[in-house]
């Protein structure tokens, strides 16, 4: 006997991504949409209990740095382990596409100094069965996965595959240069691309020390390129721009950006970060978004919803004895074997009273930044910590050098223990800011960088930190209703990529649902994995908690466990709402 849906989740709170306040219903769901809510009389030819928890759509994460990954792996973790159903890439503008052949090595390199991600992974992880960007998107386009993927031109393949050797070095664009670079943009929205991504920092750099590319283009490129994607759908225009600068000059680098879109179309989105250089420069760009809203642009910020910082260990890139001459004796060691050292009372004490020999190593400087580290707890570790948990008032505390506890807290769990240096968006020492940022209407969370930084950095579990600490455990000022972060996190997300379809539960919508139980969410310590090609290391992070994370109606996960199903396809391009919505 046929069920009258695929799938029905029953009797959950559902927070549907409008913003509204949350209500009792079940879900169906049919051909991959959802097909009703409210209270259901047809079976499903499978049914969740959803009583006592929550149901909500599945996460948007328009930041992140698959672009590697999705070539070799079907399972985007660690972000599907965090209900994400959707991710976009290409972000930053590094990626691996357009390529020539002689150029592989330079694109690995850049990614793995921008990203963190190692040269024999990639070097052994990479297919290279493309050379232009559409045959990138067609390669993507065989393959299955456990998330919808969309992808983006990234600026800094696409300038060294037109202009070569003198795209490395930053040579400004020729009219042909930009002109090439246009035709390529335009075709690569046609194929499908979300948007184009560029960076103007100078901390992304390859891993030979290089600038990134992208740094100095010029307006004139930039124009140029985004003039290209005008020029995409006979016309129309296809596809958003994403940015990431440092911001130097605010207000010029600011009216810069507004220009491109005003002359293009397209909608911009940048990352926006508190920085202790500037910690108050973040409000100047609330009012610039406000003010270009007011005159009819779509200009978005990314904010990161905790704080970016580095994590330091045993295992990982750095750690703040990288640069002592003891530690660099046993560096190449097992970590059993480096752990037995550091145990050695000998050896400690010789390592202890050490100089680093890299005074401006991250957490390294003569400073001793120590009352700003902090040690990484199990279970729900703490993002917005006081500083009387750091590493300074421990050791203070205990009339101990910070070097000896920081070590003792590396050296826990056999030598897995981490340490915890935020370093943008906590200038302050608390997270007040950044609720003001999200309470902005041209804010969306983004900055996970999923995929990326695998050594140093964990932050594709922002989606969790989003609805354990900002909606639920938060201490140490107001907290962001349910709904509102729900919102932010799945609809609004999708709307700043064009992605109209997905980030809502109503009828006609895509079916990508997350059923938690809010109670007991809970996320994990980040861990060490070998499971990149060549047995590569990366930091992962998981949660409990999420009972089903639900794609195109398939259940992907159960419990935190992936299930086998990899209904998730390469996203082509802008997708528009259900026809039943958009008349409304």
């Amino acid at each position: 006997m046929e069920r009258a849906y695929d799938l029905v989740v029953r009797g959950g709170t559902v927070v549907d991504g409008a913003g509204g306040e949350p209500f009792e219903a079940d879900v169906g769901v049919k051909d991959g949409v959802i097909a009703a809510v409210g209270k259901i009389a047809g079976a499903g030819a499978e049914e969740i209990d959803a009583r006592g928890q929550i149901v909500i759509p599945g996460f948007v994460d328009i930041h992140t740095h698959y672009d590697g990954q999705a070539t070799w792996d079907s399972h985007m973790q660690p972000s599907a382990w965090h209900g994400v159903t959707t991710v976009v890439m290409g972000n930053c503008g590094v990626g691996f596409a357009p390529c020539r052949p002689e150029d592989h090595d330079r694109l690995i390199r850049l990614m793995e100094g921008v990203e963190d991600i190692p040269f024999p992974v990639l070097a052994d992880g990479l297919p290279w069965n493309w050379e232009s960007y559409p045959e990138y998107l067609d390669a993507l386009a065989r393959r299955r996965f456990d998330v919808d993927i969309g992808s983006q031109l990234p600026h800094a393949a696409l300038r060294v595959y037109v202009m070569g050797e003198r795209g490395v070095d930053r040579e400004p664009a020729t009219e042909a240069d930009i002109a090439a670079m246009a035709a390529i943009a335009k075709r690569a929205m046609e194929a499908g691309a979300i948007g184009f991504g560029t960076s103007r920092t100078l901390n992304h750099r390859s891993s030979d020390g290089a600038p990134i590319a992208t740094l100095t283009a010029g307006e004139d490129e930039l124009t140029g390129i985004a003039m290209g994607m005008a020029a995409a759908n006979n016309g129309a225009g296809r596809g958003v721009l994403q940015v990431v600068s440092d911001f130097n000059d605010p207000a010029e680098e600011f009216a810069m950006l507004r220009r491109i879109v005003e002359r293009s179309g397209r909608p911009l989105s940048f990352s926006l970060l508190q920085s202790p250089r500037d910690p108050e420069q973040w409000r100047f760009m609330l009012e610039q978004m406000s003010d270009a809203k007011a005159a009819g642009l779509q200009i978005r910020a990314q904010v990161a919803t905790r704080p970016v910082g580095v994590l330091f260990g045993l295992e990982l890139t750095v750690n703040p004895f990288s640069s002592h001459p003891s530690y660099r004796e046993i560096k190449a060691l097992p970590l059993a074997e480096r752990v037995a050292a550091l145990r050695d009372p000998e050896f400690r004490a010789r390592l202890l009273g050490e100089e680093a020999e890299n005074a401006r190593a991250p957490g390294l400087s003569p400073m001793r930044a120590w009352d700003r580290i902090y040690p990484i707890g199990e279970d729900n570790p703490d993002y917005e910590p006081t500083p009387d948990h750091s590493i300074a008032a421990i050791a203070a505390e205990r009339g101990l050098d910070p070097y000896a506890v920081a070590l003792d807290q590396m050296l826990t769990d056999d030598g897995r223990g981490m340490l915890y240096l935020p370093l943008l968006n906590y200038a302050d020492n608390n997270l007040e800011h950044v609720l003001t940022m999200l309470q902005h209407d041209c804010v969306v969370p983004g900055l996970s960088d999923g995929g990326a930084h695998v050594g140093m950095i964990c932050d594709g579990s922002f989606p969790t930190t989003n609805l354990v600490h900002w909606t639920r455990d938060r201490t140490r000022g107001p907290k962001i209703p349910l709904q509102r972060m729900v919102k932010a996190q799945c609809r609004d997300t999708a709307e700043t990529v064009g992605l109209y379809g997905r980030g809502l539960i109503a009828v006609g919508y895509r079916a990508d649902l997350n059923v938690i139980d809010y109670d007991r969410l809970i996320l994990k310590a980040p861990q060490v994995a070998y499971d990149l090609p060549t047995g590569g290391r990366r930091l992962i992070q998981r949660a409990e908690g999420y009972t089903a994370t639900v794609l195109a109606g398939q259940v992907t996960y159960r419990d935190g466990q992936p299930t086998g199903a990899l209904p998730g396809r390469l996203l082509r391009g802008a997708q528009a709402a259900p026809a039943a919505m958009a008349a409304e």
